[in-house]
């Protein structure tokens, strides 16, 4: 088996016709045909039903197809990040990420990039939900990681995929009475004083109505102190006992000697924060189509 008969196979497959399979790849039929069963004797199994016309695939054929159609896109996608990074490609890429994301894996993938791509220069702002949505409006940033993204993703010229699914965490004092568990609901913290983490510099945003409905689920009002877009500002104010907070893991999970603090996963189904990589379909960069085919490599 070999790449070139994968290719024939998925014509064959999506043209249901050796004929017009082998006219796309400049073959004559007897030799597409040849080629298809050589692959097929190379599996040990029959991928296509000649006795119907037009040919169909059988069960197997079905999956081989699939997978092999995937298989093979992978491969054009990997060629052609090879050849830009042997070409030297070059360019610039403005990247704009929520607060608290740079303890996120986002610093390890982008310097997994800057190894494969040394002449790509990337620039990284840090803000609030507010400004990376207008930054990436007005052509300022080329893409965004924002958790507050509701209103941008509805857009016709945005485009998006969820980078991180981040399980929330209570941060608490260590003499807190729930210190010690190991999991919390947030009916559990009726009565306690919010120092609530949100993604705009307002406090009234998409991700915050979010937040505001599962209070409202768990059967009561917040008690909130303050608001604020500042992780770091919150956890001092948590560490202080001002109060309790309730921040995504990512923020938390590389907090390893921190003073008077403790960090307790949140349970229920929709006690996490989606963090979506946006940008804008229109934007005609060649850098930042480099940036998204990487990324997306390092998914799978």
């Amino acid at each position: 088996m070999h790449i070139n008969q994968l290719r024939y196979f998925v014509s064959v497959a999506e043209y249901r016709s050796f004929t017009r399979a082998a006219a796309s790849h400049y073959l004559t039929q007897t030799a597409i045909t040849q080629q298809i069963r050589a692959l097929e004797d190379s599996l040990g199994l029959q991928l296509v039903n000649r006795q119907k016309r037009p040919i169909e695939l059988t069960p197997a054929g079905q999956v081989f197809y699939r997978e092999a159609k995937s298989l093979l896109s992978r491969l054009d996608e990997a060629v052609a990040m090879a050849q830009e990074a042997s070409a030297g490609m070059e360019g610039t890429i403005r990247i704009g990420y929520e607060k608290g994301y740079e303890r996120s894996t986002l610093s390890d993938r982008l310097c997994a990039f800057h190894r494969s791509y040394p002449n790509i220069l990337f620039t990284c702002i840090r803000a609030d939900s507010d400004q990376l949505a207008k930054g990436l409006m007005s052509g300022e940033l080329d893409v965004i990681f924002s958790w507050d993204s509701t209103n941008l993703r509805a857009m016709d010229d945005i485009e998006s995929r969820l980078d991180l699914r981040s399980p929330l965490a209570v941060a608490l004092y260590n003499n807190h009475p729930l210190a010690g568990r190991s999991a919390i609901r947030r009916e559990e913290l009726r009565g306690e004083t919010i120092l609530y983490m949100t993604p705009s510099a307002t406090g009234d945003s998409y991700g915050d109505d979010k937040f505001m409905r599962l209070y409202e689920r768990a059967g009561y009002e917040p008690r909130i102190l303050l608001k604020s877009s500042d992780t770091e500002s919150l956890l001092m104010m948590v560490a202080a006992e001002e109060g309790i907070s309730i921040l995504p893991s990512h923020i938390v999970a590389k907090i390893t000697n921190a003073s008077n603090l403790r960090f307790v996963l949140l349970e229920g189904e929709e006690e996490h924060e989606d963090v979506f990589m946006l940008w804008r379909k229109s934007r005609d960069n060649a850098a930042l189509q480099c940036l998204l085919r990487f990324f997306e490599g390092m998914e799978e």
